[in-house]
Order: structure tokens, then sequence, then C-alpha cells
């Protein structure tokens, strides 16, 4: 075993501005993905994606690049995929170093009474999802460098 292992294993979470700082951007980034499902406009839920985002499908696809996820996105929102509406909920913030944070956001597709829709683990149009964000900050402003997101079923990961 390397030297580098000996150690104790660390945590990552910073314990200062840097922190508050990564809190505020991503609750502005989910208030943003809430309004892009809200409103049917993959331009707002898109509006953070850096450049060359990487992204992983909840279909085991990798997707490069803003153009290429984009394009994907729209087409998603005029076919109606994962229900009528949802709502967007902060899971878990990690702030691995200023500048950077990691976010389990998790979405939950809701019916006609406003109520989260019964998990299965059926596939079809309406279904949640857990995403995996890390979003880097460049030149004061926050975007998404990476994502990935995962189709919530019944029984879970454990």
């Amino acid at each position: 075993m390397s030297e580098e292992f000996d150690q104790p294993r660390p945590t990552l979470n910073v314990q200062e501005n840097a922190m508050k700082e990564a809190i505020d951007a991503i609750a502005q980034f989910v208030g943003e993905l809430q309004a892009g499902w809200d409103q049917h406009n993959a331009d707002i839920t898109d509006r953070r994606l850096a450049a060359d985002v990487a992204w992983g499908s909840p279909f085991g696809a990798t997707v490069h690049g803003y153009d290429q996820l984009h394009s994907i996105h729209v087409k998603l929102k005029k076919q109606g995929k994962g229900g009528p509406s949802a709502r967007f909920e902060v899971e878990r913030i990690l702030v691995p170093a200023p500048g950077v944070a990691v976010a389990h956001v998790k979405r939950l597709a809701l019916g006609p009474n406003g109520q989260p829709v019964e998990v299965t683990s059926a596939t079809s149009d309406i279904f949640s999802e857990m995403a995996l964000y890390v979003l880097v900050r460049r030149h004061g402003t926050w975007w998404v460098a990476a994502g990935q997101n995962t189709p919530i079923r019944r029984g879970g990961a454990g």
C-alpha cells in the first residue's frame, strides 16, 4: 500500500465563506431548473451549462458539450418527458474546494394533486430522478461542469 493512503481519510467539505457562496449558487441553479421545468423551457434549464459540459444520461450514454445536451433537452421538453410538473429539492451539497460545488438534486414528478407520484420499477413517461451536479465558479459565475441523472426506482440502491 502506498504512503499516501497511510493517512486518515479526509473530510473534503470546506467550512468557510466558500460554503455559503456555493450553497447560494446551488439554490439559484435549482431555482432555474424549477423555472425551466415549469415553463417547459430548455433555455432556462440549461442556462448554467458550461460549453464543455460532461453529462451522463440515465441510460448509460455520455453527452459532451452544451450544444449536444441542449438539443436533447429541447426535444425532451417538447415531448413532456418526466411528467407535466415536478418539484426540485437539494439533497446534499459538498464543497471540496472554494469555487467547486457537488450537489445531489432530486426532481420529484408530481401528480395532478401536486403530490409526488409513486415510485415504481416500471419505465414510463412520468418519473422522478436524482441528479449529481458539479458546478465550478469562473469569473464570478457558477457553471455546471458535469451532471449525471438517474431515475428513482422502487428498491433504490439499498
